[in-house]
């Protein structure tokens, strides 16, 4: 018999061009070339956000500004704004610094007969970047509520929104090394943002105001940025004015929690921004230079392709589908036992009527459990390595490398208005079995 040879690793067999090292492949010193080309000639890129949830874009397609990743660059005008004067209770300044439309604002009610009111100010150094749910003008990203799942499946959204209109605003410097912050809530078209009686909001010991919205803005860094060595950070909230706390007792509470004095808003590569509804992952230009592209990603495609996987049952070739086709089951299709991880073509093989969903008996060892199609991961912002896709988080079966899967493993992601739990950054699934995720056992072919 001849055929692609396999090499062993932990006791396993694999097509030996997966297990070959992608650095050939996947070079970080041509991947930033063509940033910093790309760069000459756009915008200088401070970074981009990516929407977890969406394997490289929204179900319906990228249309304008509501799309699963956006870039932020810089402005050809800085529109940045910084706090200025305080006005305090009904005064004329208060009622014209809210009725005055070229004026940025933030109002605090605190009471019906008081209102302090905060004037803004141009910030010729920053650029203002806002995210919230509103199609509104001043909204450069809209960001709708992920349903788990809603890729492949393509359910459509049936619950009101928890995402707040006006969510959160970014400022980016727009000098070297363009740090940017974030802040809760964002201006509205009246360059207004209102805190409501209900709203959370204190006077700060210097004699400022700050406060947090509705359902609040959560934050998380990693430790060791997001490399191969990143690990998950501690969620944050972030205040209207940039400050940070522990979090609430739920998302909505009244009580705000202890403010956190030697932590920032800066936002680092990796860092997770949640919305209550929606996760965003912040990528800086420099994190991105290192990160695997989607040609990149291809080419590791036609690599596992190359090698010709069989069905140890049906003895047919299996085939990754194409990045375009990534929703669609291909009759090529690899499917796999997640109990074992043991790689298949479809076939009825071990099917239990009685068992509900997908649950089967792999041939191959006879572990029972979950029976499900492979995709490859397409969003290559969510990669923390250039690495084969050799692992599948469980129970959607989305391929990516073993250190990707390592890291979004450890990650509890917020849901609902107090839980967490681990996702899949592809298809916002939560996780199951107890790893979340299974290494593959490929068979090569049989020639």
């Amino acid at each position: 018999m001849t055929g692609l040879p396999l090499k062993r690793r932990n006791g396993d067999l694999y097509p030996q061009t997966l297990l070959r090292s992608s650095h050939a492949l996947m070079s970080p010193v041509s991947t930033r070339e063509n940033i910093s080309t790309a760069s000459t000639k756009v915008a200088v890129k401070y970074g981009e956000l990516i929407v977890l949830g969406y394997n490289g874009s929204l179900p319906n397609g990228d249309r304008g500004r509501r799309k699963s990743r956006f870039g932020l660059c810089r402005r050809p005008k800085a529109n940045g704004v910084k706090a200025s004067t305080v006005h305090v209770a009904c005064t004329p300044q208060a009622a014209k610094a809210i009725s005055n439309k070229d004026q940025h604002s933030i109002s605090y009610t605190l009471s019906r007969a008081q209102t302090v009111v905060v004037e803004y100010t141009h910030d010729s150094n920053t650029d203002m970047f806002q995210i919230g749910r509103s199609t509104e003008s001043p909204i450069d990203f809209v960001v709708t509520d992920t349903v788990p799942g809603s890729q492949s499946n393509g359910d459509t959204q049936t619950v009101q929104s928890t995402i707040s209109r006006f969510a959160c605003r970014i400022m980016c410097q727009r000098t070297p090394p363009h740090n940017a912050r974030i802040y809760a809530a964002g201006f509205d078209s009246s360059k207004n943002i209102f805190l409501g009686e209900k709203a959370a909001k204190w006077k700060t010991p210097d004699g400022q105001m700050d406060g947090l919205t509705t359902n609040g803005v959560l934050v998380m860094h990693p430790r060791h940025g997001f490399t191969e060595d990143s690990k998950p950070g501690v969620w944050r909230e972030i205040s209207v004015c940039g400050n940070v706390f522990t979090l609430r007792e739920t998302r909505s509470a009244q009580q705000r929690g202890k403010m956190v004095e030697n932590e920032t808003q800066e936002l680092v590569d990796g860092s997770l921004i949640d919305l209550c509804g929606a996760t965003l992952l912040w990528r800086t230009a420099e994190g991105l230079s290192r990160t695997p592209t989607v040609k990149h990603l291809e080419a590791l495609r036609q690599e596992i392709n190359a090698a010709r996987p069989q069905c140890p049952v049906g003895f047919n070739t299996l085939a990754f589908p194409s990045m375009r086709r990534k929703d669609v089951v291909d009759d090529k299709q690899p499917w796999v036992y997640l109990q074992c991880g043991h790689v298949h073509g479809y076939h009825n093989w071990g099917d239990r009527e009685e068992r509900e969903g997908r649950e089967r008996e792999c041939p191959m060892c006879r572990a029972r459990g979950p029976y499900v199609p492979l995709w490859l991961g397409c969003e290559a912002g969510f990669y923390l390595d250039a690495g084969p896709p050799t692992h599948a988080f469980s129970p959607c079966g989305h391929v990516c490398s073993e250190k990707t899967v390592g890291y979004w493993c450890q990650i509890p992601l917020p849901h609902g208005t107090h839980t967490f739990h681990a996702a899949c950054p592809f298809c916002a699934q939560q996780l199951s079995g107890e790893q979340g995720y299974i290494r593959l056992i490929f068979q090569g072919p049989v020639d």
